[in-house]
């Protein structure tokens, strides 16, 4: 005997598509690092979200290429949590309460290629940049400067312009891995903990069954 309900694999893609079709008009509330609130809703996240994720796979990004994000919680991170696997590729957040030497091992050891960051983050990035060159850091403006020289790009202007309706996802499994984790190092040299798209849908119904 076979079961006969849905044999479909889990994937956060399916989150995003589900809540831009479903509750496009729903908001979003998210707290920039000043403490200023962010309005948006889901319409508007699902399009920046596919505008991200093509601006990535543009620039060179494709399967399992690791991208950095060392931010606060705010819509932009929120975007890069499903942008960046929607590419395919693996979003490895970065522990910001880590000195820079910490993190500066980690993104070499995870080799990471990409770092999108908080532009009130960049003197922590200055202690650890000497440790791990990236590819392209891409910032996202909260203090009002523009983006500094020196071949970092805006996050605005590199999502600018992206047509979210042309994207398509890349074939995948449920078991792919879609974010990085390292840990603290407490007895040892931190270790990268991968999570799949199947653990972290089951993580996020389990979430919601708790709430």
């Amino acid at each position: 005997m076979h079961s006969t309900m849905m044999n479909v694999p889990l994937s956060v893609n399916h989150l995003l598509e589900r809540a831009g079709a479903l509750f496009p008009d729903r908001e979003i509330i998210s707290r920039r690092p000043d403490r200023t609130l962010v309005r948006h809703i889901y319409r508007e996240w699902h399009q920046r979200t596919l505008q991200l994720a093509s601006a990535l796979r543009a620039a060179g990004i494709g399967k399992g290429d690791r991208v950095a994000t060392l931010c606060w919680n705010h819509h932009a991170h929120l975007e890069c949590y499903f942008g960046i696997p929607a590419c395919g590729a693996v979003m490895h957040t970065l522990n910001l309460r880590l000195t820079g030497q910490e993190i500066g091992w980690i993104a070499a050891h995870a080799e990471d290629r990409f770092l999108i960051i908080d532009d009130i983050l960049l003197p922590l990035y200055r202690q650890f940049e000497h440790l791990h060159r990236f590819e392209r850091v891409i910032v996202v403006p909260f203090s009002g400067e523009p983006v500094a020289a020196g071949g970092a790009d805006d996050y605005e202007q590199f999502i600018a312009g992206q047509d979210a309706g042309a994207f398509e996802f890349l074939p995948h499994d449920e078991n792919d891995p879609i974010s990085l984790c390292y840990t603290s190092g407490t007895t040892g040299s931190p270790k990268g903990v991968a999570y799949s798209h199947r653990s972290t849908v089951l993580h996020a119904l389990s979430a919601s069954l708790t709430d």
